[in-house]
């Protein structure tokens, strides 16, 4: 992407070889993120251009360094996407995923939008090989979703409430119901979303533009309401309804990214003990976590799924999800 809106796909390039550290991985699948939406349009706040994007992706081990173990040739793997420094205090203390001088992949430093990409052998998650690799593609959100729902203290015996239906939510309300969840209930605007959500095995599901979201909270989960909120929108309306319909001391695990700045009523945060609780990525436990999810077969992701494009079609998946009218959840492209 050599501007927002432009992409150029380059012929021609040597595979790469790889150090010994290293492996070149072959893509096969590239979900796009709602991140990656932000740098098309230019919204991005970290991101330069030229960028190569891809940090959604499945795809299979073409090339190892002669230093790289526990990997073979034809091997699907995903892997993840953070650079980190190694030297900072969170670096030092565990908390790698949020580093002081932390760079993605495909925003911050080059993606795997090409067919061959070089990454470093540790950051290479292996999968099953019964894994389809759509299923590859979509671990990276998975993970997303595993780590906020640890950062809320888990779900299992409580009653989650996800506030927005879209891929991210989706997930999330996935994985929480997965995970041991008593009870989940997702929320939107969209009725496509929402249908999506039900397809996908999610207990209960209100649209907020025609239902009450606190009589909605009642009629599912009763005087008790939420015991877990997990906000996946990142935008001022869904964090006011959290904290608004919050039982007093709930956690609130703020998940989707706030373009706009929100105005929060903190006199409620403090008065009810609320805990609001930011969540970054994921770290390799999560990944793990994610694979075992879908291993199981406790995940829906072949409904998620609603567009594919080839490789050189890049472009009219943008095109296509800005006339979509929301009627859209993973756009997938495929390399082969």
């Amino acid at each position: 992407m050599t501007a927002p809106g432009v992409i150029e796909i380059r012929q021609g390039i040597e595979p790469p070889i790889p150090q010994p550290n290293e492996v070149i991985m072959q893509t096969k699948r590239i979900g796009v993120c709602g991140s990656d939406i932000h740098v098309f349009h230019g919204l991005h706040p970290y991101t330069s251009y030229p960028v190569v994007q891809g940090h959604e992706v499945g795809g299979v081990v073409s090339a190892l360094g002669s230093k790289v173990t526990g990997l073979q040739i034809g091997d699907k793997i995903t892997f993840m996407p953070q650079v980190t420094c190694g030297e900072c205090y969170p670096c030092t203390h565990g908390m790698y995923h949020i580093c002081e001088s932390l760079k993605v992949m495909g925003f911050q430093t080059g993606g795997a939008a090409q067919e061959y990409f070089t990454l470093p052998a540790e950051n290479v998650i292996k999968l099953p090989d019964d894994f389809s690799l759509d299923q590859a593609a979509m671990i990276e959100p998975i993970a997303v979703c595993v780590h906020a729902i640890a950062r809320g203290g888990g779900a299992a015996g409580k009653r989650v409430l996800v506030l927005g239906a879209g891929t991210i939510g989706n997930l999330t309300a996935q994985v929480a119901k997965a995970s041991g969840a008593s009870a989940v209930l997702i929320t939107d605007v969209s009725d496509y979303k929402l249908q999506k959500a039900q397809e996908c095995g999610i207990d209960f599901t209100v649209n907020i533009t025609q239902a009450n979201l606190g009589d909605a909270i009642l009629e599912y989960f009763g005087p008790e309401k939420a015991d877990l909120m997990l906000e996946c929108v990142g935008v001022e309306t869904t964090i006011t309804d959290a904290v608004n319909y919050a039982r007093k001391g709930t956690t609130i695990v703020v998940v989707g990214v706030f373009g706009k700045k929100p105005q929060v009523d903190l006199g409620l945060v403090q008065d009810r003990e609320l805990s609001l609780v930011g969540t970054l990525m994921y770290q390799k436990a999560d990944y793990e976590r994610a694979v075992e999810l879908v291993s199981s077969g406790k995940m829906n992701l072949d409904a998620l799924v609603t567009h594919r494009f080839p490789f050189d079609h890049y472009l009219d998946a943008y095109h296509t999800i800005e006339t979509a009218n929301g009627e859209y959840l993973k756009v997938i492209i495929e390399l082969d």
